[in-house]
């Protein structure tokens, strides 16, 4: 028989099991904090406008978001610690392949490789946490969870800012690769142990159909999104059916099927469909943030990639102290007032990052980068938490690949509405002009760019504590 979360023979692998987990969560953030660091480096690299640079970063959540749902669906086929093990070693092998790349097309392909991998760890990652834990524990387990993510926030860059500054962007992902590495060995050995992570479930088909529709839909929203204003008005309106047309067959393949890729006896409950949804928005207003602040330090204020590094780390330290605070106190009030709050001290950090200026001290730009990450901390635990601990473990793989995607998807769309809305609105200011053509003379237009960006994302995190506040205690 499977054993649940109490079975005393988890006890002596919690702690290890838990090294491992956190150590591929790192893996992933430390990555993604050290490539939104490099992209202005990149950019010169490559002599590309920021409209293309951008895809180093999209093209690797878009990877994620289109297959989580499918890892999570194979995590519960065929194990947690076989997906989690299998995705440390492909994402190995992107970052290598990444250090490589001659040309952006290149680092574009490999960060697809990255984004298979880091999927995989995604979406087996919390429901491997769920196992090992007792149940009253999940909070706290999810909350020290959250520790890791701001390590890997918060080294990633300062690491990247060290060497690009001592070697060059490159660099960053042999850093990758070395900490995958140090994971995929120490897993192989401590995953693989009888007993302490829940039976593959025998009875979960897969959908392939679904799966397929899933992906094209994803696939086609984003590049919609991303050509909408080269696009023509009868082009637009092409668009606009062809999306509507893929939601509506999505919609009924998971309807008419005995096997779908979505869970949808769960999307019936509010506490499911409201913390998917939290996530996505809470995830995308802070990419908007994380994708154009390096810009804003390298450009106006005129930093070196070491300092830009060090600075950009006021958005991951306070989750290091209230990451699992919010866990904890999760598991004493429940998931409503915490995950509410957390929402709304992002709205006020994104109103007051919008008041920066060419003359804003360090110490002005730091304390709004640190109420960004006290917020996102606040909410992530407990929102987390409050679907896992509620379903069967049988659900557990396919509802953690859910919450990834979500997460990921709201990334990809805060990087994609980010770069997409910064560069129409400094196109506005300034006469016309790219940002890869960036003057000291359109300092002016930067700024305005900037903080019609952030006002506009403001709004993203006040719709999204609305939302929450509406789920059950």
């Amino acid at each position: 028989m499977v054993q649940e979360n109490n079975d005393l023979k988890t006890r002596p692998y919690k702690w290890p099991v838990f090294s491992i987990v956190a150590s591929g969560v790192f893996l992933s953030t430390m990555d993604s904090s050290m490539v939104n660091v490099a992209l202005p480096s990149i950019m010169r690299s490559f002599n590309s406008p920021l409209i293309q640079v951008q895809w180093v970063v999209l093209t690797y959540l878009l990877t994620i978001s289109v297959t989580l749902l499918l890892w999570g669906i194979a995590a519960d086929r065929i194990g947690t610690h076989v997906i989690y093990l299998v995705g440390v070693g492909t994402f190995a092998a992107g970052a290598l392949a990444c250090s490589w790349s001659p040309s952006l097309l290149l680092l574009i392909l490999s960060r697809c490789i990255e984004g298979l991998g880091g999927a995989m760890m995604m979406s087996s990652g919390p429901a491997i946490i769920r196992d090992v834990f007792p149940r009253h524990q999940i909070g706290k387990g999810l909350g020290l969870v959250g520790i890791a993510t701001s390590m890997g926030l918060m080294s990633g860059p300062v690491v990247s800012g060290v060497l690009i500054t001592h070697f060059s962007w490159r660099a960053i992902f042999l850093a990758g690769v070395l900490v995958s590495l140090i994971i995929l060995l120490s897993g192989y050995k401590i995953l693989r142990q009888p007993g302490i992570l829940s039976r593959p479930g025998e009875k979960r088909l897969f959908d392939w159909k679904g799966a397929l529709l899933w992906a094209t839909l994803v696939i086609a929203v984003m590049l919609f999104a991303h050509f909408f204003m080269e696009l023509n008005l009868s082009a637009k309106a092409i668009g606009f059916f062809g999306i509507a047309l893929l939601i509506t067959l999505f919609i009924w393949a998971e309807r008419t099927r005995k096997s779908s890729i979505l869970p949808l006896h769960l999307f019936a409950k509010s506490y499911y469909h409201i913390g998917l949804i939290t996530a996505a928005l809470s995830f995308g207003s802070l990419f908007v943030v994380l994708i154009l602040m390096p810009f804003y330090l390298d450009y106006i204020k005129g930093m070196a990639a070491d300092m830009i590094g060090l600075v950009m780390m006021a958005v991951p330290v306070t989750l290091v102290i209230v990451s699992p605070t919010a866990g904890l106190l999760y598991d004493r009030i429940g998931s409503r007032y915490l995950t509410t709050l957390g929402l709304g001290l992002s709205f006020i950090a994104l109103l007051l990052l919008s008041q920066l200026s060419s003359d804003s001290s360090l110490v002005d730009i730091c304390w709004r980068l640190a109420l960004v990450g006290m917020g996102q901390s606040i909410f992530l635990a407990p929102n987390t938490a409050s679907l896992l601990s509620r379903i069967h473990h049988t659900d557990a793989g396919v509802t953690s690949g859910l919450l990834a995607t979500s997460r990921n998807l709201g990334m990809l769309a805060g990087a994609a509405f980010g770069g997409i809305t910064f560069a129409a609105w400094f196109g506005y200011f300034s006469g016309g002009d790219e940002i890869r053509n960036f003057v000291l003379g359109q300092t002016h237009s930067f700024l305005s760019a900037l903080q019609a960006t952030f006002l506009c994302t403001s709004l993203i995190s006040l719709t999204a504590a609305v939302i929450s506040w509406q789920r059950e205690r």
